[in-house]
């Protein structure tokens, strides 16, 4: 009769142990998705401006398609000097 008592507190203990490890789960999932979202936030709003930003340079771009965005890009990238200009470019985080 012993051996039930003592058995019964180690399963119960176990079933606790288990169910906070699933509810650590949930959260670990819950804060990478609200991570994932922030990260598509931060993506979508640097993608609209620099759209923007194309669009206010070239007058043109909205009426190109992407593929044509691209090659116009791609083209410009290969101009005398262009290499130059990015390389001088300021890096990320760096005062204008």
């Amino acid at each position: 009769m012993n051996e039930k008592i003592t058995a019964h507190p180690q399963k119960e203990e176990r079933e606790k142990v288990l169910k906070e490890i699933r509810q650590l789960e949930n959260r670990k999932k819950i804060l990478e998705n609200k991570q994932r979202n922030e990260e598509r936030r931060v993506r979508t709003r640097r993608l609209i401006e620099r759209g923007a930003v194309l669009e206010g340079i070239f007058p043109l771009a909205p009426d190109l398609s992407g593929a044509e965005v691209k090659a116009f890009l791609i083209t410009l990238s290969h101009l005398p000097g262009a290499a130059e200009l990015t390389a001088n470019l300021p890096k990320f985080g760096d005062t204008p």
